[in-house]
């Protein structure tokens, strides 16, 4: 049997840079790859309180515009034989949001949808960025998706 875990949360970045829409990427310090926002769930946090708490972590983005993207990032990590399954979250930020990294990345680039996709290392990040520049650039999403994030 493979069991089945959820214990972290990711999020995607957007933002106008320079009047084109772009999507953040951050090169991990360990790894050596490039992601997007991603950390566990501590104890008494829900989803969307994590992923505020990990934007503001790994690159003091203050999180003001949050969407449940809908999706779920899923892969099997051998060294566990497990299964993990991550809910994903979309952040509107400012035009030209300036980013300040923490100590787990080494760079970041704002990216369009072509150049992110050919940045990252996994097939799943790519489908998730698709994903979200079609139902969160290309379209409006429903605001029902969006998270009340002061409850």
């Amino acid at each position: 049997m493979i069991p089945i875990r959820c214990k972290a949360v990711s999020g995607v970045a957007l933002s106008t840079m320079d009047g084109e829409t772009k999507l953040l990427v951050m090169k991990r310090v360990k790894g050596g790859f490039w992601c997007h926002v991603a950390g566990t769930i501590e104890a008494g946090e829900t989803g969307w309180q994590t992923i505020i708490r990990e934007f503001g972590e790994e690159t003091g983005i203050t999180v003001c515009e949050l969407y449940t993207a809908h999706y779920l990032e899923q892969f099997y990590e051998s060294a566990s034989n497990t299964v993990e399954v991550v809910p994903v979250f979309v952040v509107y930020c400012p035009p030209n949001q300036v980013v300040t990294l923490n100590d787990e990345h080494t760079e970041y680039r704002w990216c369009t949808l072509a150049e992110a996709k050919g940045l990252v290392s996994f097939p799943g990040q790519q489908a998730l960025y698709d994903h979200v520049w079609h139902y969160f650039v290309e379209r409006s999403p429903s605001a029902l998706m969006r998270v009340a994030a002061e409850a």
